[in-house]
């Protein structure tokens, strides 16, 4: 009897040590994808399928390992079965295409969050991979510079990297927000979040950081229009609003005007919103660097 407490108590102990991935259909459509391709999907409704995720998750949640959330694709997973010869109307080529998804794909950490929360998260990682991808690509694209010879996309990168970390230095102490906005083919968009303590520079998310950087790079070489918006928050103090346009890969300085009517107008209305309360809408400030990077062709 001792014999078989000891292995169950191992046993459970060594489970600890495993972590699982669940693959998560988030959107209704993939879901009907799946449904309609495969007799061995056998749920029947999303709303239901959802809630049997949750429960999965908080099972796994009570024995003690660290669960990861992946966005399950069914497109993705059609080409994975193509390419690796597996049979895609069985469970067991479903689990294997899931245990890599974390390798590539779109995935949370699972910490309890209700499923009604963890399927927005989701999406909104599987974007911004998406949008971190997609600036990739335009930057290696754009090869080397007819005149000098220099990557163009490598050289943009790290002019975006200085702007970025002259942005931090001149805003001071405080908790910053960051919006880099950039029109191409798709929109891109990226969102960067700073601590910047009263002695030291500016603690951020490494991943954030490069996606955010990527972003603004893409505006740059492509000499496209855009704009960015930092907003900083002190204790004891209105939060600070300053706003630069992108113009000719450079970033140019809003007035406080265009400032206030760039978060006051409705995006897609163009009606104006009333101004937060508590909230200090300022010029964007210089951060031309004092030697000029070249244009590049």
């Amino acid at each position: 009897m001792a014999t078989t407490t000891t292995t169950t108590t191992m046993r459970r102990a060594l489970r600890r040590e495993v972590p699982s991935t669940v693959g998560l259909l988030a959107d209704e459509q993939d879901f009907t994808a799946m449904r309609r391709r495969y007799r061995t999907f056998t749920f029947d409704d999303h709303d239901t399928y959802l809630r049997q995720v949750e429960r999965l998750l908080k099972t796994l949640a009570t024995q003690g390992g660290h669960t990861t959330v992946a966005l399950f694709d069914p497109e993705d997973y059609a080409e994975y079965c193509t390419r690796t010869g597996l049979d895609p109307d069985t469970p067991s080529s479903r689990s294997r295409f899931t245990a890599e998804i974390p390798a590539t794909g779109a995935c949370v950490p699972y910490t309890g969050q209700p499923i009604d929360r963890l399927v927005p998260l989701l999406i909104h990682q599987a974007v911004r991979q998406a949008t971190w991808q997609y600036a990739t690509m335009l930057l290696t694209d754009l090869g080397e510079c007819a005149d000098c010879g220099q990557d163009i996309g490598r050289a943009a990168f790290d002019q975006a990297s200085h702007l970025v970390t002259r942005l931090l230095e001149e805003a001071g102490p405080g908790t910053h927000h960051l919006v880099c906005s950039v029109p191409a083919d798709e929109q891109l968009l990226a969102v960067l979040h700073a601590e910047r303590p009263p002695a030291g520079p500016a603690l951020l998310d490494t991943t954030e950081g490069a996606e955010f950087v990527t972003v603004l790079a893409a505006g740059i070489a492509l000499e496209s229009p855009g704009g960015l918006v930092l907003r900083t928050t002190t204790p004891a103090a209105p939060d600070r609003v300053h706003g630069w346009r992108l113009d000719h890969g450079r970033l140019v300085p809003l007035t406080a005007a265009e400032v206030f009517n760039a978060y006051c107008t409705d995006a897609d209305t163009g009606e104006p919103l009333a101004p937060e309360p508590d909230v200090d809408y300022r010029a964007g400030f210089d951060i031309t660097p004092d030697d000029p990077p070249p244009t590049h062709h």
